[in-house]
């Protein structure tokens, strides 16, 4: 406890330095700090003293210190932007902004401010995160679009693929972030714009498998690359056909389980390009959460492929119905080919589940699909339905999951069944909680940390296409041949 000559000191610095006597007052404080060194607020008026001497590096000491033992103090937050950006350091100012936006400080000038500071310093990657915070807060901002627009226009061009048919997939909402920061153009299908895409940008990213990998990693058209792939994206032998190397980086979706599959076609994979994995992340404002009551419809999302194996899943659900027939099964989602549709609608049949199991093109939004629905199903060898159970759950949806490889990584045990006596269990158990199914993936699949990886990648990337065109330009050549040996 502070005593009374203490208090003193303190009181009369403050009144120093309100004085205008900032030096005084400081060495008041500071015999104060003496005797009562975790004094959070004295140690932020110091903090604001040491910024008006312009003695930046000591303000950020003491205002550092005063936020350590006070991180939810908006005061401190504040003054160590301040002192930050007097030092020229805008990347540790923006460093500050969530936690100041969570205590709803921030406004329009400290974001614009910092800003400019981080475009004057050359970092546009940093500088349009903090403009999109700007404009995502206050979007009446007009002025804003056309500096975003210049920002992006100065960052390297980046083309999305998705090989093969389908939409974007799990890529979606990576595609709407990556969008927001750079010049972007998107293919999704076979091969006939590749050769165009690749000229255009400057970064390629080929999301999936197959013989387009393969192509693109081939071409003369040399392009900074990148491959996302999932487990499922694996299959055949066309990986042994990539020339890795000129694959900058190999993204694994959702786990290192890519990895695992490829190593034994490609066992020289970590010579040759460089691995990232880049969690699966679930974007929860698109899926409307219902507090709904345990019910019997089951829905199974996705392209019905081998890999899906529904069939398996007609084969639970024929024990399902034998023990409660009033257990319904709908699927969604189209056909892989015309021989799997007719021997899943003949199992159908054979099976007397006619009045039973249900196939339905794919809704598009799901919300409303799902709204009567309570538990999500997927019967697959792989992850290529990880996605469709994620926004299951994310709207409350009980998951009911064929144990897979890799799949006790993915989701809890108790969800996961081997035959189809366990499927039934899991279904008929009257444990069937709604908030724990979404909380599970809020807490698991944070979109954000999907987001800041790609960001990352994309940003060491930029950093490495701009010191290769700085290394060719013949400026360079010639400061390098200025610097003499010792």
């Amino acid at each position: 406890m502070a005593t009374l000559t203490d208090l003193g000191n303190y009181q009369r610095g403050l009144q120093l330095a309100e004085a205008g006597k900032y030096q005084e007052g400081l060495n008041c404080i500071l015999e104060h700090l003496r005797a009562e060194p975790n004094d959070v607020q004295a140690l932020n008026d110091a903090g604001a003293i040491l910024h008006c001497l312009g003695r930046t590096d000591d303000a950020i000491t003491y205002l550092s210190r005063a936020r350590a033992l006070d991180v939810n103090n908006g005061e401190i937050a504040w003054n160590l932007v301040e002192a930050y950006l007097g030092g020229a350091l805008a990347s540790e100012a923006a460093a500050l902004f969530d936690d100041m936006e969570k205590l709803g400080i921030l406004n329009i000038d400290v974001l614009n401010r910092t800003a400019t500071m981080l475009l004057d310093q050359g970092k546009k990657g940093e500088a349009i995160e903090v403009l999109l915070r700007s404009y995502r807060l206050w979007p009446e901002q007009e002025v804003l679009k056309p500096i975003l627009d210049v920002i992006r226009s100065k960052r390297p061009k980046v083309a999305f693929v998705r090989c093969g048919s389908g939409d974007d997939g799990a890529l979606a909402d990576v595609c709407e972030f990556v969008q927001q920061r750079f010049a972007t153009q998107f293919h999704v299908g076979g091969p006939e714009r590749l050769a165009e895409l690749m000229q255009w940008s400057d970064v390629c990213w080929l999301d999936g498998g197959g013989e387009m990998i393969v192509e693109a990693s081939r071409r003369v058209e040399r392009r900074t690359m990148i491959v996302s792939l999932r487990r499922c994206d694996v299959r055949e032998h066309w990986a042994k056909q990539v020339q890795w190397e000129n694959v900058d980086v190999l993204v694994q979706i959702g786990s290192s389980a890519v990895e695992e599959t490829l190593l034994p076609q490609v066992p020289d994979l970590h010579s040759r390009t460089r691995l990232v994995v880049v969690p699966s992340g679930v974007n929860l404002n698109r899926y409307l959460f219902r507090r709904r009551t345990r019910g019997k419809s089951l829905a199974c999302i996705g392209c019905l492929t081998m890999e899906a194996n529904p069939a398996f899943l007609l084969q639970c659900m024929q024990k399902l119905h034998y023990i409660d027939p009033q257990y319904h099964m709908y699927f969604s989602g189209r056909f892989e080919s015309p021989s799997l549709e007719q021997y899943v609608r003949y199992t159908v049949q054979t099976l007397d589940l006619a009045d039973v199991v249900f196939f339905e093109p794919h809704p598009g939004e799901l919300n409303a699909w799902l709204s009567d629905k309570h538990f999500v199903v997927a019967g697959g060898i792989g992850e290529n339905q990880v996605e469709a159970l994620l926004a299951g759950m994310a709207c409350g949806l009980k998951p009911v999951v064929h144990s897979f490889p890799g799949a006790a990584k993915l989701f809890p045990a108790r969800h996961l069944f081997n035959i189809a006596e366990q499927f039934c269990e899991q279904v008929l158990s009257q444990d069937y909680e709604p908030e724990s199914y979404r909380r599970f993936v809020q807490e698991r699949y944070p979109l954000q940390e999907q987001l800041k990886t790609v960001n990352a990648i994309l940003s060491q990337l930029e950093t490495e296409i701009e010191l290769e065109s700085l290394a060719a330009s013949p400026g360079w050549q010639q400061s390098l041949e200025t610097v003499k040996p010792l």
